[in-house]
């Protein structure tokens, strides 16, 4: 193995677990909420802001998170992203009251935003078409253990320590990986050497909506992001609530079945796009279209399921589904987008997935006593199917023009 080669999945390694820290940060919080609730005084609204507040500062802040990215250099972004919201975690534990904990939740939303578009165009400067989606698949699986173990271990903690301590742990955590990361982690091997004058950020932004398939992309990813935030918002207390579960029952069942189902949904949906690609340009976007395809009657079945068996099996269909769409993002957007402005156009989709996301939190909690989260994840599986559908009517992509080797 070359050189480069070598550096190329050693940046996919370590970027792995920093993946895994900024969604276990960010989901540890919801497997706590029938604590907050009593110990903080909430009510299912202000639950509700916790996760939207995190997620519309979080999406205001991508696009500017990605265009900084582009021109300051990943590996600096990364390491900002982490060490701050690592101190952010940290002060988290110490909320008195729903004030302070939105704030909280706030503070790290901005700090996170700048994690994922710098990572993934990283990773995406060091791996081309042959290896891409394989490489931000075992990156994306970070992000699918760290909700796991954020469920788990997060429900587990509640039970027996209660919520603050979990909070100084991973806060501590992440400060020291950072600091690992400073004097471990390589920079791009081209642009960052290569100090490319780049457009304003205005002009970046509407260089790239302006992309023939940008748009369609932009719809299916707001779409998918409805769904995910629902999950991880809200399907810890709906199992808690729907079958009597422990906290810790519900955190697992929560977030064990989507998310272990999604890292073998993610490798599979990588690994055969990577084979297939070279014979039909089109085929990320068809593994993409089935796997929702796939997930959508599932959440559907979630929401109407009437045992934990049930909604467990429902879940893991769900999952796979979607982890074989996450896989190929960055790689469709590698074929619209040129080298220097992937950063800012994979913000400009969080901004406007977690913006919808936030929205749906907040809005699952105002009507969960009307239709209830039974009836919220129904309509969200009819918009997974809608998202289906536009994924299928994108233009065919132009062949990729990368400085990676």
């Amino acid at each position: 193995m070359s050189p480069h080669r070598r550096t190329a999945w050693l940046v996919v390694g370590l970027l792995f677990w920093v993946a895994l820290l900024n969604y276990l940060d960010r989901q540890v919080i919801f497997s706590f909420f029938p604590l907050l609730r009593r110990d903080l005084a909430l009510t299912d609204p202000q639950l509700g802001l916790v996760s939207a507040g995190f997620l519309w500062v979080y999406g205001f802040t991508s696009p500017l998170a990605g265009y900084l990215a582009d021109r300051l250099g990943y590996r600096r972004v990364v390491l900002f992203s982490l060490i701050i919201w690592s101190i952010v975690t940290l002060l988290t534990g110490l909320a008195r009251n729903f004030t302070e904990l939105v704030s909280a939740r706030a503070l790290m939303g901005i700090s996170e935003a700048f994690y994922i578009p710098a990572a993934l165009a990283l990773i995406s400067s060091y791996h081309s078409e042959s290896t891409r989606a394989k490489a931000v698949g075992i990156h994306q699986s970070g992000i699918y253990l760290g909700i796991i173990l954020g469920g788990i271990g997060g429900g587990w903690m509640g039970d027996h320590f209660g919520w603050r301590p979990a909070f100084y742990v991973l806060g501590a955590a992440g400060v020291a990986y950072g600091l690992f990361l400073w004097w471990t982690l390589p920079g791009a091997p081209t642009l960052e050497k290569t100090h490319i004058v780049k457009e304003s950020f205005g002009a970046s932004v509407a260089t790239v909506i302006r992309q023939p398939g940008f748009g369609a992309v932009l719809f299916v990813f707001a779409a998918t992001s409805l769904c995910n935030w629902l999950v991880n918002t809200w399907l810890p207390l709906f199992l808690y609530e729907r079958f009597s579960l422990s906290l810790t029952a519900a955190g697992f069942d929560a977030t064990f079945y989507v998310q272990g189902a999604g890292i073998l949904g993610i490798l599979l949906g990588g690994w055969a796009a990577d084979a297939l690609v070279p014979r039909q340009s089109r085929a990320r976007i068809w593994i993409q279209s089935f796997g929702l395809f796939a997930a959508a009657p599932f959440l559907i079945l979630c929401g109407l399921a009437s045992t934990p068996i049930i909604a467990s099996a429902a879940l893991v269909i769900y999952g796979l589904g979607r982890g074989m769409y996450d896989s190929n993002i960055m790689p469709v957007l590698c074929r619209i987008v040129g080298e220097d402005q992937r950063a800012t156009a994979y913000g400009i989709l969080n901004c406007v997935g977690v913006l919808v996301g936030g929205v749906t939190a907040y809005g699952a909690g105002l009507m969960k006593s009307t239709i209830g989260l039974a009836g919220a994840l129904q309509a969200a599986g009819a918009i997974l199917l809608i998202a289906a559908c536009v994924l299928l009517t994108m233009p065919k992509s132009k062949p990729e023009i990368s400085l990676a080797q």
